[in-house]
């Protein structure tokens, strides 16, 4: 991507995402994310109907009546995206791509973290890693990490979601909320992975859709291409039955992944191309916050 398209695109995916965070988003992504622990507020003295087992024992022996500690949830979060960036992303039915979808659903995202003063990071990878950003807050952060998801050129070509995953669980050492964004095509056995993660961090699924690409045309002899492993194969699409059992596998496809999720008891908000993101995650985000 030329400097000058990239430019104007990340302007572009800044004004929408900002106004998106405020007022569509507005108080959902607070509300449905906890914080890493428990901080101390204050001592106030004891009134009925109060937990007794927050009774600080140390003032009410100094004062002579009963005093209690209050705590209040630390809200503070860190906020990570781990992105596929491989070759199926970047090639799509349409000139809008399942990576320019990535790159507004982080940025949605991670200018509504900002607004609560979380920490945003990120982590591209292919069949390799190809770039990690720690965790830091404020807006140029967020704004220098969605201009990698928008213009990196990656090395690799293929999809290591597993080793992605692995690679996080060893690099975060504080509890956050994960943002996994990919299309899974050619992920791997990534189950055991994803559920360790979980059990440390709160793990939340998007998987990417172009649904240009889960039907064929009527177009006669097709070539279709394997962007991620070069395979090419040659499809009769004027074959109504050929379109038929093509359409049926992906749905297929897409039917197991959502139940390959279930089992693993991660959120997961499945998003296409085409869809309003900024709506689509809203909703999500009460319905999580509801279930809460």
């Amino acid at each position: 991507m030329e400097l000058q398209e990239l430019t104007q695109k990340l302007r572009r995916l800044e004004i929408r995402s900002r106004r998106d965070a405020t007022d569509v988003l507005a108080g959902e992504f607070k509300s449905a994310f906890r914080g890493a622990g428990m901080e101390f507020d204050e001592v106030r003295e004891y009134l009925p109907g109060d937990d007794v087992r927050s009774i600080d024992w140390n003032v009410t022996a100094r004062q002579g009546r009963p005093f209690i500690k209050r705590f209040q949830e630390e809200r503070e979060l860190t906020v990570f995206f781990v992105v596929d960036c491989s070759a199926s992303g970047r090639f799509g039915g349409t000139s809008v791509t399942l990576n320019d979808l990535a790159a507004e659903l982080c940025a949605t995202l991670a200018f509504s973290a900002v607004k609560s003063n979380d920490k945003v990071g990120l982590l591209l990878f292919t069949d390799r890693i190809e770039r990690f950003i720690p965790p830091a807050k404020g807006a140029t952060h967020a704004m220098r990490m969605i201009r990698e998801v928008l213009g990196y050129t990656p090395e690799g070509e293929g999809t290591d979601l597993p080793g992605a995953l692995n690679f996080l669980a060893r690099a975060l050492k504080k509890r956050a909320v994960v943002f996994v964004l990919s299309d899974f095509f050619g992920c791997g056995e990534f189950e055991r992975p994803m559920q360790m993660l979980s059990q440390k961090h709160d793990v939340v699924v998007l998987p990417l859709r172009d649904p240009s690409l889960e039907t064929l045309p009527n177009a006669g002899l097709l070539e279709i291409a394997d962007a991620e492993t070069g395979d090419h194969f040659l499809v009769d699409s004027s074959c109504a039955a050929v379109r038929q059992a093509y359409a049926e596998r992906m749905r297929k496809r897409n039917e197991l992944l959502v139940s390959r999720l279930k089992r693993l008891g991660v959120d997961q908000l499945p998003l296409s191309l085409g869809d309003e993101c900024a709506r689509e995650l809203a909703a999500f985000l009460k319905r999580r916050t509801q279930r809460r």
